[in-house]
């Protein structure tokens, strides 16, 4: 599959990853009498990874995620010469979903678009943690992350199952951290969001939605890399 294609395949998956996982943040979770909050919310991501890995999974491998191409790239399953357009094509992808979303948000009368469910700690935390605690929550999340992914696509797993152990391992990490950070795990998502929320805030907080879930990708993906040799230690 030639490059190009991946890269719009890359596109079109983050561009549903952040209109299903936020859309429903945005405009479904508090709805009145049936909102479907944390839970759905954190459903939603979940399905977008899971239908899109059936969609694009034998495409471009379904990363949508600068943190997961990355990751990949440290635990040998992805050429590093790739990982920058991979991004690229994430962010792009990210940050139509997020114009889409925000016409959509904005539709209605008397309508406030808010934080725009952009990540944030301290004042911008949901819970209100503070930035230690969601630099170590994003970095955690995201390397358990990439330890499922890494092991769910290994060639030694039952076949046809990583989209489901990915798509629910995502879903259990929003449901653990939405309370903390609003859940990144993902730079792209984070960097559409943050460019549509109210006050600029976002945009200030966002280095910490790049640097934590590439430094826990990178980290759950060795753990596994190492974890998983079968003649690493072995004496010749």
């Amino acid at each position: 599959m030639s490059l190009i294609k991946r890269l719009l395949a890359e596109s079109v998956g983050t561009f549903w990853l952040v209109l299903g996982g936020c859309g429903a943040a945005v405009l479904a979770a508090k709805f009145p009498q049936v909102g479907i909050g944390l839970v759905g919310v954190s459903l939603a991501f979940g399905l977008t990874v899971l239908t899109m890995a059936y969609a694009i999974g034998h495409i471009s491998g379904c990363h949508l995620n600068p943190a997961v191409t990355l990751g990949l790239a440290a635990g040998g399953r992805f050429p590093f010469k790739e990982v920058a357009p991979y991004m690229v094509a994430q962010v792009i992808g990210g940050i139509i979903a997020a114009g889409v979303l925000y016409l959509i948000a904005t539709g209605k009368m008397g309508a406030q678009v808010g934080d725009f469910a952009a990540n944030g700690y301290g004042a911008h935390s949901p819970g209100g943690y503070g930035l230690t605690a969601a630099l170590v929550c994003e970095v955690v999340m995201t390397a358990m992350f990439l330890f499922v992914i890494m092991g769910a696509t290994d060639s030694r797993a039952p076949a046809g199952f990583a989209p489901i152990a990915i798509g629910l391992c995502l879903t259990l990490i929003h449901l653990i951290s939405i309370p903390v950070t609003n859940t990144s795990v993902n730079p792209a998502r984070s960097t559409s969001q943050a460019l549509f929320a109210n006050g600029g805030w976002a945009l200030g907080q966002l280095w910490l939605f790049w640097v934590a879930p590439l430094v826990g990708g990178v980290i759950g993906a060795l753990i596994y890399r190492v974890l998983s040799c079968t003649k690493c230690g072995e004496k010749e």
